[in-house]
């Protein structure tokens, strides 16, 4: 049985009634940024660089087999905070992450619920682990910049806030001048779950395919959904 099956309507009610304010994480629930400019060869490069500069020996040999380039950036960071080499890596990767909106792939049924949601009078927050100027970018060629302006909080260069750090979620929190309780998280990875636990907001886990689904539910995510229809058809029904 699939997550979408297993979600009631009376849930989400429950989960979107009290939302004044709808925070989104990006990568996953509004786009699948890495759909064509693979995160694969983005970690590969990032580890190539680091190589290529004789600084094999920061990585452990996990870290520089890693899919994710994050896990590349996080693992500098923790050797050298704050220096200028994680600046100029951090920038590499938000480069990359550039090239990489250009050819993402939108979420089925984000720009609408988006949308709906934005005109029914829910404020929207996007609060990632991606380069906020990635978000600006992604957002601004789908016409939807302005559902969340101003409110857009993501990667620094200050690492130790990255999700599953609540630090995001409890800026935009704090600017929109809304309680946990009146928030809502979309986000696909267990380490959104756990950055929306620790700031105190409801979740809801958004799962494109069954190994994301059994990661959110082990991680502790007890609301799951397999695509956003439900949760668009479920905010038409209220307004």
């Amino acid at each position: 049985m699939t997550a979408e099956a297993e979600i009631r309507w009376e849930q989400l009610r429950d989960l979107i009634g009290p939302a004044r304010v709808v925070l989104w994480d990006f990568d996953g629930p509004i786009c699948r940024l890495f759909a064509r400019h693979r995160a694969e060869r983005v970690a590969a490069d990032l580890v190539s660089w680091l190589e290529g500069r004789g600084l094999r020996g920061l990585l452990s040999e996990e870290e520089r087999r890693s899919l994710d380039p994050h896990v590349v950036l996080r693992a500098v960071d923790r050797r050298h905070p704050g220096s200028d080499l994680v600046a100029e890596l951090e920038e590499r990767l938000t480069q990359e992450e550039l090239r990489a909106a250009g050819s993402a792939m939108p979420t089925m049924y984000a720009d609408p619920l988006i949308r709906t949601w934005n005109a029914v009078g829910a404020r929207l927050a996007v609060a990632t682990n991606n380069s906020p100027q990635v978000v600006r970018a992604y957002l601004g060629g789908r016409g939807l910049l302005e559902c969340f302006l101003p409110h857009i909080y993501g990667r620094t260069q200050e690492l130790q806030y990255l999700k599953p750090h609540p630090h995001y979620l409890n800026r935009a929190l704090s600017a929109m001048g809304v309680a946990p309780a009146g928030a809502l998280f979309i986000g696909d990875t267990p380490t959104d779950w756990q950055a929306a636990r620790e700031a105190g907001v409801p979740f809801l886990g958004y799962a494109r395919n069954e190994t994301k689904e059994k990661r959110l539910r082990q991680a502790g995510a007890a609301h799951v959904v397999a695509s956003l229809l439900p949760l668009l058809r479920a905010v038409r029904d209220q307004a």
